[in-house]
């Protein structure tokens, strides 16, 4: 059992990224909550430089971006629900002039999507492993978009669907202790 060093909330605390998922389609309803909350993430001049491109598993859409991703990933995401490409606008819409934070607020944004989903018991799991460069030609991306992640969503899967060399992965990681995230410049003074 995961346990914080200080008291967070149970939410936090309790979300991790499972592979388990079970096939069963997700309705507008059910997915458009977690935009909804990445909507509302933080960005440098309110800018929301993310853009979340995606597809459900029964549209021709999903076969592009699922062929995106490095076998190990095709292994267990082909009972996710919907496949997502995140990217950045790299440039502030209103200027043209280079967002430098753009990748820092889009994962804000993704955070926020992350844990909504926790909060209605969904599976969001994110990935690196695809190919970023097919991804941002089939998403058909101007060239002042950066491609960041992947993710794969669905409702809950059962572990023993995943294949044999996944399923001893399929629980709660822990973490690094605070005091290797975290630097107090008082004390080097």
């Amino acid at each position: 059992m995961r346990q914080p060093d200080y008291p967070i909330e149970p939410l936090i605390l309790n979300r991790w990224s499972p592979r388990a998922m079970s096939g069963e389609p997700l309705s507008d309803d059910e997915l458009f909550p977690l935009f909804e909350a990445a909507r509302w993430a933080p960005s440098s001049h309110n800018a929301q430089p993310w853009r979340f491109i995606y597809a459900k598993r029964e549209t021709g859409a999903w076969r592009a971006l699922f062929k995106l991703l490095v076998p190990f990933n095709q292994s267990w995401v082909a009972n996710a629900s919907v496949l997502v490409v995140i990217a950045s606008h790299t440039v502030f819409e209103s200027s043209g002039k280079p967002s430098l934070t753009h990748s820092f607020d889009t994962g804000a944004a993704w955070g926020n999507l992350a844990l909504e989903g926790a909060a209605r018991n969904l599976v969001v799991h994110g990935m690196q492993g695809f190919d970023y460069k097919k991804a941002k030609c089939v998403c058909e991306l101007h060239h002042d978009y950066a491609i960041e992640a992947m993710i794969a969503i669905g409702k809950p899967g059962k572990t023993e669907d995943l294949p044999q060399d996944i399923q001893g992965k399929e629980t709660p990681s822990s973490r690094k202790p605070l005091k290797e995230l975290i630097i107090n410049l008082n004390k080097k003074s």
